[in-house]
């Protein structure tokens, strides 16, 4: 039943207008699900019962997958079989009664601003590299962006003069300013770096691998691994670490949530009401450690 997953993709592609991470995350959690349901069950994707489908997610559970997992492959079993009830190939879902338990939801992971210093500092300026890297760090904790947002800026999208960039995804641009150490990083690249590794005239990308061509997602988790590794962080630091520690920080220091919602590009305030309870929980933590009478 491939063509019915490529009707879908086309789908979300043409339809829908998915990001392509959204369409890439769908398409492969789909993929998987028809190949298991071939090799176990030796049925296609229209066959499948709600039975199968729970089968299916009880092994990912078994396969020791986190709730989030589990509950993202269901979200993308039932969009697609959404689509394939409305498009009359069935006529009815066989997801509907499905349900993922919940386990408890784990706080992000959040770095100190001793932390962040210390990560910032790594790159050493001496070549290339290190000056891309810094770059690429500092615009990261400057703005908050997503790591997939980071890798498609263009360089057309930074205003020196202004001190910001311009952030777009598949939804809405936005403006984010940068502090004078991110900004000073991002200059010294672009005027001094970039046009001697970049490999045609014509590439556009603000940040590049050592091709010369757009650096990927899988390039900017090795360079921040890598970081994390000669900084001696023992956190377990992803690039949306970096995301949710420019959160937290804003808020500390004052942030009002409307704002930070802006910078963020979140959509739904509730996405950006979670920082709060980091906030919240930090301070229990310090009147249980600090009160006399806690």
């Amino acid at each position: 039943m491939l063509d019915l997953l490529k009707a879908y993709e086309n789908y979300l592609s043409k339809v829908k207008k998915a990001s392509n991470n959204t369409i890439s995350s769908y398409m492969r959690d789909l993929h998987q699900f028809s190949n298991w349901l071939h090799q176990a069950m030796e049925i296609d994707v229209i066959d499948a019962t709600q039975q199968n489908i729970a089968d299916y997610l009880s092994q990912l559970e078994s396969n020791g997958r986190s709730s989030a997992t589990v509950s993202r492959n269901l979200a993308s079993i039932k969009n697609f079989y959404a689509y394939v009830v409305s498009s009359g190939f069935l006529e009815h879902t066989p997801v509907a009664e499905i349900r993922v338990s919940r386990r408890e939801k784990h706080l992000p992971q959040i770095l100190t601003g001793r932390e962040i210093e210390l990560l910032l500092s790594q790159p050493v300026c001496v070549d290339a590299k290190g000056y891309r890297d810094k770059a690429m760090l500092e615009t990261m904790y400057a703005t908050g962006i997503r790591v997939s947002e980071l890798i498609e800026l263009d360089i057309d999208d930074v205003n020196l003069e202004q001190g910001i960039i311009k952030c777009n995804n598949s939804k809405k641009s936005r403006i984010i300013p940068l502090y004078p150490a991110a900004l000073k990083a991002l200059g010294t690249y672009l005027r001094e770096i970039r046009d001697g590794i970049v490999a045609s005239p014509n590439e556009r990308a603000l940040f590049l691998n050592v091709n010369g061509v757009r650096m990927s997602r899988q390039g900017f988790w090795k360079i921040l691994k890598h970081y994390q590794e000669t900084a001696h962080i023992e956190k377990e630091i992803t690039p949306h670490t970096l995301r949710h520690s420019f959160a937290v920080h804003l808020l500390e220091n004052g942030a009002d949530i409307g704002s930070l919602q802006e910078l963020m590009g979140h959509c739904d305030i509730s996405s950006t009401q979670m920082y709060t309870h980091l906030i919240n929980q930090k301070i229990k933590s310090v009147y249980k450690k600090c009160h006399p009478k806690a």
